[in-house]
C-alpha cells in the first residue's frame, strides 16, 4: 500500500516562497497522477496542481498559475510543489495524493493521501 510523506511548509511572509515535497513509499510511481490540494479553515478542499508521472503533463488551478510549479523526481519517487509570490489567502493545509490514469482535479478521484502540511502566509 502506498504511503505519502510530506515535508516543507511553514510560515512565510507575503511575496515569499516555499517548497513542499511529497515522497511515495510502498509504490513506485509509474502511471500515476500526483496532485496537490489545499484546505483553508472553514472552506472546502480545493485542487491546486497535478502532474502525470508517465508524460509529465501538468495542470494548475487558475488561482496559482504562474506562481506555483509542480515537478517530479523519478529517481526519488517524489513530487514537489514550488510556491512563489505567496499570498495570505494561500494559507491552508496542503496535501498531496495519488490518482490513476488521466490528470484530474476532483479530490474524489484520489486514493492515497499524505498527512497534510500547514502553510501560513502572513501579510
Amino acid at each position: 500500500q502506498a504511503q505519502l510523506v510530506q515535508s516543507g511548509g511553514g510560515l512565510v511572509q507575503a511575496g515569499g516562497s516555499l517548497r513542499l515535497s511529497c515522497a511515495a513509499s510502498g509504490r513506485t510511481l509509474t502511471t500515476d497522477v500526483v496532485g496537490w490540494f489545499r484546505q483553508a479553515p472553514g472552506m472546502v478542499r480545493e485542487f491546486v496542481a497535478a502532474v502525470s508521472w508517465t508524460y509529465g503533463r501538468t495542470d494548475y488551478a487558475d488561482s496559482v498559475k504562474g506562481r506555483f510549479t509542480i515537478s517530479r523526481d523519478n529517481a526519488k519517487n517524489t513530487v514537489y510543489l514550488q510556491m512563489n509570490s505567496l499570498k495570505p489567502e494561500y494559507t491552508a493545509i496542503y496535501s498531496c495524493a495519488i490518482s490513476y490514469g488521466e490528470i484530474t482535479s476532483r479530490d474524489v478521484d484520489y486514493h492515497y493521501w499524505g498527512q497534510g502540511t500547514q502553510v501560513t502566509v502572513s501579510p
